[in-house]
């Protein structure tokens, strides 16, 4: 009587894919718990193969040349009105 060897390896490679899913979906969730704990939000990546997971550093958003010229436009409009207002302070107290 042959053996059908193919059909027991599939079965053993469903087996194994699904097992593969349940350990993925647990250390999901343990890598979920150690996000709360620890308070970050999305602020830490997998190592990938070794598990390990560390908190990335947290970068700045890029701004954009167009945003650059707004803030510098703010930020001297801002300090135009404080020079003033200190000069004419200091002139009253005077």
């Amino acid at each position: 009587m042959p053996v059908d060897v193919t059909r027991n390896l599939r079965q053993a490679l469903a087996k194994l894919a699904a097992e593969k899913r349940r350990i993925e979906r647990q250390a999901a969730a343990i890598q979920e718990a150690l996000r709360a704990v620890n308070g970050t939000g999305g602020g830490q990546r997998s190592l990938g193969a070794r598990g390990v997971t560390r908190g990335a550093k947290r970068g700045r958003k890029r701004m954009s040349s167009a945003e650059r010229k707004a803030v510098g436009r703010r930020m001297k409009a801002y300090w135009a009105k404080r020079r003033s207002g200190a000069t004419k302070g200091k002139r009253r107290a005077a």
